[in-house]
């Protein structure tokens, strides 16, 4: 008996070395193990291996029980984490959409308050387009007239109407695929029942305008993680209109058409250059860039100004190892891709071949060849590299775009540069159209008052704090990044560096190169202005952006996070209802408030010239008052706003010779050249005594011809010697030669206008 229980025993001992499969066997030897030491006190010891079988299947048990419970709670947390971002996702979509609607229809209620669409006659709302902006609408107009969209098209490409002595491509000349695309889209969708061409016209536009807003609301929104960030950037957008938009008072300028595509392009490379983004994404947001893109060039003749800007920040993106190589390169590609289709659509326009950006990818892409290794090495290394990137990139840029203009002459580059000169104070000139952009209000430094209304809103301070974090932690990241000192974010809230996300660091160079322009250039505040209300509120509702500093404040007596997250909902919270406040009222009194715009001199002057005037008749006058007789009458015109060449530049410079000190022999010969039969003189003009010294059409005149010239440091003007008075005055008192070459026809408080004699009686 002895014998058998140690038998036994020794089997007992060795069963944890069985497998799994003869476990049943284990178990069945440990219950009898276990009954005979019952009977015996030494079979106490004998069989402990009973005990920890079945511990260990407890064990199991347990851990089976455990993984499942684990599994059904992450589930649930993943269905109710999915079920919160979609709610999120859904709200603050309608949201965006309906901002973008709402704001259409104030703009909508603004101009009928404005202008009194409704109520007024087709000659008076196309007056209410002026100067360049008619002869936009003219062209529209002209496209609708056409008995085919062929046969308008064809109109407009061999335009010989419009300029006397003179054949036009006008799609190409002034950039007319605006109104070419409103036009056909008016045709094939069979508005003609529906709505007034006029109506049509400005509703796209306004619709543009929505998406604008749409786009900016999106792009706050993708940067900051909430649609609060996306409705305080609308709330800002509006608030600042005068600052952020020209579309109020004159609608068909190119940039409103272009900049709605430039948001979206904006939107869509906000969304490419993030880190986390999944390839569907990634690739939904290419193509949109693509086309936002090609659409941005095909609508305004600067836009690859603008996109050379957007490409030097990719390339500082690049060269502080901020962002993926592969990324930009893709960017560069599109560039180059939107350019070929846009100079092959425009006519083989030779501007775009000979634009910086194209000549600064080649740069760029041939000095990253030159530097194989530009981001390996240690800091001073890696830091003088990057200065000769810097230098070889310029250098291959300049050269490049030199041979490019040799290879294509570009006739505006001589009129540029001068412009540029003289803006800089590099160099002086007497030359009429180089001052007169020096004079418009676009070309000018932003006045004190511009700075005033965006501190008023809140807009600038915030704009600078925002743009201060963003930009020293982008230093103490390159910093780190060129030390070769590992980054410690996780992607975690409490380790998130703001200096790491690649879209916040472009959006920050974004704001820093088009806010250096805008402080040069008072037109590219248009371009900046809706930028800084979108970036601000990112700032402000951006939780990181609070945790970036706390960290910095070694915060430790709250819990930064939790910190952070009241902060980003509370400030902005706080800033709306304080704005809601002080400026809605105001933005409601200006719908209520009953405006009129209505010109009874140009009316006047437009009827009695489709009245008493032939059809063919020629007119001469200024550019503003040109494109207002082109668009009311159809008549022919010596010039029009948009002199966007040579040829336009000249005549431009001779027809404004009415109101200088030329003698009526001269003004004669240069209204016979053109072919003129009327020309309509301005007493607004003749009697102008505006304030900018120097900037008067009258004045300009004077110094180019000679007749004027201002001498440095004195205060008044030093005349030279002139054998006649000033034209526009010597005329109005009809005595000899001036009645021998001109007749008066036509006068009311505004105008005069005289017919060109073809024959003349001289009468002394």
């Amino acid at each position: 008996m002895t014998e058998l229980r140690k038998r036994r025993t020794q089997k007992c001992l060795e069963e944890p070395t069985i497998q799994e499969e003869v476990k049943s066997v284990a178990v069945a030897a440990a219950g009898a193990c276990l009954e005979e030491s019952v009977r015996k006190d030494e079979g106490k010891r004998a069989c402990p291996c009973a005990e920890e079988i079945a511990s260990k299947e407890e064990e199991e048990k347990e851990e089976v029980r455990t993984e499942k419970t684990a599994s059904t709670g992450s589930k649930d947390t993943k269905s109710k984490s999915a079920f919160h971002q979609w709610v999120k996702v859904f709200f603050g979509s309608w949201a965006a959409i309906a901002s973008g609607m709402l704001y259409a229809v104030y703009l909508s209620t603004f101009h009928e308050r404005k202008f009194w669409f409704s109520s007024r006659q087709d000659l008076e709302r196309e007056i209410s387009f002026q100067a360049d902006s008619g002869l936009y609408y003219y062209y529209y107009k002209k496209m609708l007239q056409a008995t085919s969209i062929q046969e308008g098209l064809f109109e407009l490409t061999h335009d010989n109407k419009t300029l006397s002595l003179r054949t036009l491509n006008s799609v190409q000349q002034i950039n007319l695929y605006p109104e070419v695309f409103t036009g056909i889209l008016y045709r094939i969708t069979g508005s003609q029942e529906a709505i007034e061409p006029v109506y049509f016209y400005i509703g796209i536009i306004f619709g543009l305008q929505a998406v604008y807003v749409t786009a900016l609301y999106v792009t706050s929104w993708m940067l900051s993680g909430t649609w609060m960030a996306g409705m305080l950037t609308v709330v800002w957008y509006i608030i600042n209109r005068i600052d952020t938009t020209r579309v109020e008072h004159t609608i068909p300028l190119r940039e409103n058409w272009a900049l709605p595509y430039f948001a979206l392009q904006v939107g869509a490379l906000t969304g490419y250059l993030k880190t986390n983004i999944n390839s569907t994404m990634g690739m939904f947001s290419y193509l949109l860039m693509c086309a936002s893109t090609f659409a941005f060039i095909m609508m305004w003749e600067i836009s690859h100004y603008v996109l050379f800007v957007q490409a030097f920040s990719l390339f500082l993106l690049d060269c502080l190892d901020l962002i993926q190589s592969r990324k930009v390169t893709d960017v560069y590609r599109m560039y180059l891709v939107c350019l070929a289709l846009g100079y092959f659509m425009q006519f083989r326009n030779s501007a775009l071949l000979a634009s910086p950006l194209l000549s600064f990818i080649g740069g760029s892409h041939l000095a990253k060849y030159i530097q194989q290794n530009l981001k390996k090495g240690h800091f001073i290394a890696r830091l003088m590299k990057l200065l000769l990137h810097f230098y070889l990139v310029f250098t291959v840029s300049v050269t490049l775009n030199l041979v490019i203009k040799k290879m294509v002459p570009h006739e505006e580059n001589e009129h540029i540069l001068k412009f540029f000169e003289a803006k800089f104070d590099l160099n002086t000139t007497r030359d009429f159209n180089t001052n007169l952009l020096l004079c418009q209000e676009t070309f000018q430094t932003p006045s004190q008052e511009f700075f005033i209304r965006l501190t008023q809103t809140c807009l600038l301070p915030f704009f600078m704090s925002v743009l201060l974090i963003c930009l020293f932690s982008t230093l103490e990241v390159v910093s780190r990044k060129f030390r070769d000192v590992p980054q410690k974010s996780d992607g975690s809230l409490e380790n998130m560096v703001i200096g790491e996300r690649p879209e916040v660091v472009y959006h920050m160079l974004h704001m820093v190169l088009f806010g250096s322009l805008a402080l040069m250039f008072q037109g590219l505040k248009y371009l900046w202005t809706p930028y800084a209300c979108m970036f601000t509120a990112f700032g402000v509702c951006s939780p990181e952006i609070w945790m970036t500093v706390f960290k910095w404040l070694r915060l430790r007596t709250v819990p930064p996070v939790l910190l952070a997250l009241m902060l980003s909902t509370a400030v902005p919270t706080i800033i709306g209802f304080s704005m809601w406040k002080d400026f809605f009222p105001d933005v409601m009194a200006e719908l209520s408030q009953l405006q009129e715009f209505y010109d009874s001199d140009t009316v006047e002057l437009m009827n009695w010239i489709k009245r008493q005037t032939p059809t063919a008749a020629v007119f001469a006058g200024s550019m503003q008052l040109m494109g207002t007789v082109k668009l009311c009458t159809g008549r022919t015109v010596t010039t029009h706003p948009l002199y966007s060449d040579r040829d336009l530049r000249k005549r431009t410079e001779e027809i404004y010779q009415v109101y200088s000190r030329r003698s009526a022999e001269d003004i004669y010969m240069i209204l016979m050249s053109y072919k003129a039969d009327y020309v309509i003189i301005e007493e607004g003009i003749c009697n102008d005594m505006g304030p900018v010294k120097g900037c008067r059409v009258k004045d300009l005149l004077d110094v180019a011809n000679g007749h004027i010239l201002y001498s440095e440091g004195d205060s008044d003007a030093n005349y030279a010697f002139s054998l006649y008075g000033r034209f526009c005055h010597e005329i109005k008192l009809d005595y000899s030669p001036y009645v021998n070459y001109f007749t008066r026809v036509y006068w009311n408080r505004s105008y005069r206008m005289y017919k060109v004699n073809t024959l003349i009686s001289f009468q002394y």
